[in-house]
């Protein structure tokens, strides 16, 4: 069954003699359950193609559709709900807010949202991400790799329809890495998450079903 569906999606920036075509004419989709892996060199298109998928930006021309709602019908506003509740992301550098412990950073997009936290969710959650002792922790009292996991918990508390891990592995060590991609992957056997990974790493890309290359802003 089919999550994701990208279709002819363009990017350009700039205009006249600066301008650059991020991506050119990207289609492509993902079946629910599927985990992806997207390379690509630097300045390949493969962020720009992520922050599209995920409603962070929004493209020249083309449509994303998640769970089978074309998501730039909606307005910023109506964007924002859509990908607080739809899309979870797992950005390089965790994004943590610095005042918030683990637990509280974790379920931050519910407490967003206003909606309740359920507790039992919560706990097997961070009992998955190997955090039960460090669940009081603020961010400055945790190693990187249990910074990632952290983030990666934030983006699975709201059973988003999909995640988009951006460089997941980028900012970690080889242990930390290899921790995370197996965490990864047992959120996707597990919990049948599909997740979309942007990787330059190629080993850690072998771990997905599929991988995505791109060039040039053009799949290849």
């Amino acid at each position: 069954m089919e999550i994701l569906r990208v279709e002819n999606l363009n990017k350009i920036y700039g205009k006249g003699g600066s301008e650059v075509k991020a991506l050119d004419n990207v289609s492509f989709s993902v079946d629910k359950g599927e985990f992806v892996a997207i390379v690509g060199a630097s300045g390949s298109g493969k962020s720009t193609l992520l922050h599209l998928i995920g409603g962070v930006d929004r493209p020249t021309s083309g449509k994303v559709f998640i769970d089978g709602k074309d998501i730039y019908k909606y307005n910023n506003d109506e964007l924002a709900i859509f990908r607080r509740r739809q899309v979870g992301l797992i950005y390089q550098f965790y994004n943590l807010i610095p005042i918030l412990n683990v637990e509280e950073n974790i379920t931050l997009p519910l407490n967003l949202d206003n909606r309740e936290i359920d507790k039992q969710r919560l706990n097997e959650l961070i009992k998955v991400l190997g955090l039960e002792n460090r669940k009081k922790h603020l961010p400055n009292e945790l190693s990187g790799g249990q910074q990632q996991r952290t983030s990666i918990g934030r983006a699975m508390i709201t059973n988003p329809a999909i995640i988009l891990a951006d460089e997941p592995t980028g900012n970690l060590d080889s242990k930390a890495s290899a921790e995370i991609v197996e965490l990864l992957k047992k959120s996707n056997k597990d919990y049948k998450q599909t997740i979309i990974m942007i990787t330059h790493n190629i080993e850690i890309a072998k771990c997905a079903d599929r991988i995505i290359k791109i060039e040039d802003g053009k799949i290849v």
